[in-house]
């Protein structure tokens, strides 16, 4: 007869992380890359999708590409927002500079018999895999969306002309030391409900 509590030992390890996983924002070098970034992007290619459309495509930006990346949001930001432009550009500037990796995540949105919504939530999917694997494979990352997410410069710029678009960024990197306290855990009893019928 099988053991089956050995056999559950590595699925709840595997668990256990899945529930350590959190949003990091301070991240320092290195980023993923290789073997471990291709696991990255392996673990977004498995998430579901209606139809096997396969909508989500990843624009990865590293390297010295981040700075004029930074720039061109900074473009579009004036546009956006003529009266804040400098302190716009900055921010951008700075955002990127501190981020080791960005991975600008979208959705090649067919038109047809698949709802839109669908298509753009295993975009979605996409996401939340690739952060579990950054966070198991013991990077971290962050899902950043705003006003850059939703500009249609920006999403020009990378190529999910409409009707494509930009889901948001994922942050790559290592976790930088930090002092903040670890967020709790949403209380499981808050969101979940069991219907009954009558």
């Amino acid at each position: 007869m099988p053991d089956i509590t050995h056999a559950r030992e590595p699925r709840l390890l595997a668990l256990d992380q899945l529930l350590s996983r959190r949003s990091v924002g301070p991240l320092q070098e290195p980023a993923p890359a290789g073997a471990d970034l291709d696991l990255i992007l392996d673990a977004g290619l498995r998430a579901p999708d209606h139809g096997r459309l396969r909508p989500w495509r990843f624009v990865i930006i590293r390297g010295e590409a981040r700075l004029a990346f930074g720039e061109k949001l900074g473009e579009a930001a004036a546009v956006r927002d003529p009266a804040n432009a400098s302190a716009l550009a900055e921010r951008y500037r700075a955002w990127v500079r501190r981020t080791p990796m960005l991975i600008a995540l979208g959705a090649v949105v067919n038109p047809g018999n698949i709802p839109e919504i669908e298509q753009l939530l295993a975009a979605g999917a996409a996401a939340m895999n690739m952060l579990n694997a950054l966070h198991m494979l013991g990077y971290g990352g962050m899902w950043v969306t705003g006003p850059n997410a939703y500009d249609p410069n920006v999403n020009k710029l990378l190529g999910f002309e409409a009707p494509a678009r930009l889901v948001g960024f994922l942050t790559a990197g290592t976790p930088a030391p930090s002092t903040a306290p670890v967020p709790a855990r949403a209380e499981r009893a808050a969101h979940v409900t069991e219907w009954t019928p009558g």
